[in-house]
């Protein structure tokens, strides 16, 4: 731990020096932001939900033929998390923080032949045209730290090649050599994302552990690699993709079920690994009467069926065979498609409406468990738009249009925004959710949450 501290001080100090250095010479660009996220929850006693101080630093030179870019976070994120004396002696634990670098990379243009551009390093490849949800983003791993960050997604060390057929016209090809899994929610949102466990009549769940089976290190294993093809005819920006990759979510394949009382008592030893699948995508945005119009598809093929094993052999145990039952989560032959219809429209007057419609949510995997969201955001401008109001802002959900008062949810997210300097914006919000049956947001209705948030750019 020591070690892994002492080497973040270290990038720390080498970018400082690195940047002080490139102000002097006047070759580097140096931009960022000092953004603070505050949240506490609205039910008595008000528990703090969230702590983030967050300082982006962002280095960019470019000169005719190349480009460097990066981005750092360096974050105090996260409440003191003690528990013994010994704790109090740590300062990480009492002032938690991390260093993170989100991107860095070097773009060659015109390399070998003046159509080709090559990008090399850690890199956020952003695919699609709809708002933040994107069916066809695929090629970085989904960084689901805080939930309510729609859409956010982690760099990944890639080899990125651009060829421009025409003005009009473009190949990708994305080679991204090491696999890497999404981060889980944190916080009160730990649990969002784990499913209901529903075990056989008699049994108490007593305890429960699991073992992550990684993909070997190697370019049969851990290779993703995506080919894009990007145009634009009679006003419309359209693209064909594909994805070859792993879902960075992991799927459940062995279930062990061991008994530990005379009274049903059971413990669980889960295996998780992660799904080899190719993904097709299509996308199209365009604007029509001043109307900005986007949809977004993807049809997500497993490479072989997904399988889950629960093996009950220890409730068994004169039993000369396994005794297990299988059942097939995922059906190779059988792809499922997510998709996003939107748009949105600035009036005149200064308000803004943006409305989305989306089948499947980014967990969401397999036709029959693929839900439908609506959002819908309004906001009006004032004061030389000084200061925002967005009066209407959240998502609709049905789980089930066969009995909706039963499967739905709802998410108002109310939020005022003003910018105190032409630099800094401090914007406050609520978070309500509410709804029945079991599904991602309406599980989340005790976390009913009031937030406030400061971001300085510099």
């Amino acid at each position: 731990m020591k070690r892994i501290k002492l080497f973040q001080l270290w990038v720390f100090l080498i970018l400082t020096l690195g940047i002080t250095h490139a102000q002097e010479a006047n070759s580097l660009k140096l931009s960022g932001e000092l953004f603070t996220d505050q949240r506490f929850l609205l039910k008595s006693p008000n528990d703090w939900a969230w702590n983030e101080n967050r300082l982006t630093l962002n280095l960019e030179k470019s000169t005719d033929n190349a480009k460097f870019y990066s981005e750092v976070w360096l974050r105090n994120i996260g409440l003191p998390n003690i528990h013994s004396s010994s704790d109090l002696y740590n300062k990480g634990i009492i002032d938690p923080y991390n260093l993170e670098v989100r991107e860095a990379y070097v773009q060659l243009n015109g390399f070998l032949t003046k159509n080709l551009d090559v990008a090399i390093g850690r890199q956020r490849i952003v695919w699609g045209t709809a708002d933040k949800l994107n069916p066809t983003d695929n090629l970085n791993p989904l960084d689901l730290e805080d939930i309510l960050d729609f859409g956010r997604r982690r760099g990944s060390d890639a080899i990125n090649l651009n060829y421009y057929l025409n003005n009009d016209f473009s190949l990708q090809g994305i080679f991204i050599p090491f696999f890497q899994p999404a981060n889980m929610p944190v916080g009160i949102f730990a649990n969002a994302l784990n499913p209901a466990m529903d075990l056989p009549q008699g049994m108490v769940l007593k305890s429960f552990s699991d073992t992550v089976l990684m993909p070997q290190y190697n370019l049969g294993e851990s290779l993703t690699a995506g080919l894009k093809f990007k145009g634009f005819a009679k006003g419309v920006d359209f693209s064909l993709s594909y994805v070859w990759g792993r879902d960075g979510l992991p799927f459940a394949t062995r279930n062990t079920f061991i008994p530990v009382d005379a009274f049903g008592g059971t413990k669980i030893n889960s295996q998780l690994s992660f799904a080899r699948t190719h993904i097709i995508g299509a996308d199209l945005a365009t604007s029509i009467a001043g109307i900005g119009f986007w949809a977004e598809a993807a049809a997500f093929i497993p490479d072989e069926n997904i399988i889950m094993t629960n093996d009950l052999s220890a409730f068994y145990p004169l039993s000369s065979v396994h005794v297990t039952q299988d059942s097939l989560i995922l059906d190779k032959s059988k792809p499922y498609i997510k998709f996003v219809v939107g748009g949105d429209y600035n009036f005149s007057e200064g308000s803004y409406l943006n409305l989305q419609y989306m089948h499947g949510f980014i967990h969401e995997r397999g036709a029959e468990n693929l839900n439908d969201y609506f959002f819908l955001r309004y906001e009006k401008k004032f004061f030389n738009e000084k200061l925002k109001v967005a009066p209407i802002g959240g998502g609709f959900i049905v789980t089930d249009w066969n009995n909706i008062k039963d499967n739905y949810a709802l998410v108002y997210m109310p939020e005022i925004a003003y910018k105190a300097t032409i630099d800094s914006e401090i914007t406050v919000s609520t978070t309500i959710f509410g709804g029945k049956g079991d599904n991602l947001f309406s599980n989340l209705k005790d976390y009913n949450m009031f937030m406030c948030k400061l971001k300085y750019s510099f």
